[in-house]
């Protein structure tokens, strides 16, 4: 007969026994900063909206007015008086040319840069990344005198070249990293399949970075949109945007809450049109179907 095993054979070996978990923190804990969160970025914004539709005694009122009758009449002064629809549109043509003109030179640049390999190709990454190192104000003063030397201010057309100085190593800086991470076994196939360089990076490359392209374009956007040191300085009323004109509105003897308000609200809705719909964008897969 076979003995019997020592009991310390029969006992589960340590290296074998499940290990204790972590316990779990509350899932009310989790509510508690989420609710926090969600109040401190969502009451600000509700604050303006609110405030552009109270009437001036109910935006003046302590304690606050949270139940009132909404009046549309600080949007009209704004609209009709004070033409902040005219600066809206400088800030629509600015944002957007520049951030087009910032995807059309920066995503070329990023692609070179992620791809091929020269003497001083780090100090031209540096160089580019170093341009958003600088801080703008000490950048006022040379860009008003070029300006006002070339006959350009006041003028749309120089605060898109100005912008561009800032956004074009924002989106070779995003964009280069997604060229990196996308094989270079697909740029070889497609080039022994007939495809130049520049149908490699427009039909297969570009959509296949369209993550860090998105990004690029709403960061570049949202900079262009925000912007109001370039434009305080360089543009009048011809040319004015509307962060600028939001300022405006201010005296030492009146704050017309209201219409600030009415003008913080236009100003801020396209930025949140833009990003809602090319937010689907962010979370698709770099090269999802790229390999046969």
């Amino acid at each position: 007969m076979t003995p019997n095993p020592p009991a310390a054979a029969l006992e589960p070996s340590r290296a074998y026994l499940p290990k204790k978990r972590h316990a779990k923190r509350p899932n009310w804990l989790i509510a508690i900063v989420l609710i926090v969160v969600i109040v401190a970025i969502v009451l600000p914004f509700y604050w303006m909206v609110a405030a552009s539709l109270k009437s001036r005694a109910d935006v003046l009122a302590f304690p606050p007015v949270f139940f009132f009758a909404p009046t549309v009449e600080h949007y009209a002064k704004a609209l009709l008086e004070a033409g902040v629809g005219k600066n809206v549109l400088n800030s629509l043509f600015v944002s957007v040319t520049t951030t087009l003109l910032a995807l059309m030179i920066g995503t070329p640049a990023a692609y070179a840069l992620a791809r091929w390999e020269w003497a001083g190709k780090k100090d031209l990454w540096f160089w580019i990344i170093s341009n958003r190192f600088m801080s703008p104000i000490v950048l006022a003063l040379p860009f008003y005198l070029i300006a006002n030397q070339l006959g350009m201010l006041n003028n749309l057309l120089t605060l898109v070249i100005i912008y561009l100085t800032f956004n074009i190593p924002l989106v070779v800086w995003l964009t280069m990293d997604q060229f990196r991470n996308i094989p270079r076994e697909i740029d070889e196939a497609a080039v022994v399949d007939g495809a130049t360089m520049f149908q490699v990076f427009t039909r297969i490359v570009l959509p296949l970075a369209t993550p860090g392209v998105v990004v690029g374009a709403i960061l570049s956007f949202i900079f262009s949109w925000n912007e109001m040191l370039f434009a305080l300085i360089l543009t009048r009323s011809e040319a004015r945007t509307a962060p600028v004109a939001a300022t405006s509105f201010m005296s030492g003897y009146d704050l017309p809450w209201g219409v600030i308000m009415a003008t913080g609200t236009i100003i801020v809705l396209p930025v949140i049109i833009f990003a809602t719909l090319v937010s689907r964008h962010l979370v698709r897969g770099l090269t999802l179907g790229a390999v046969k």
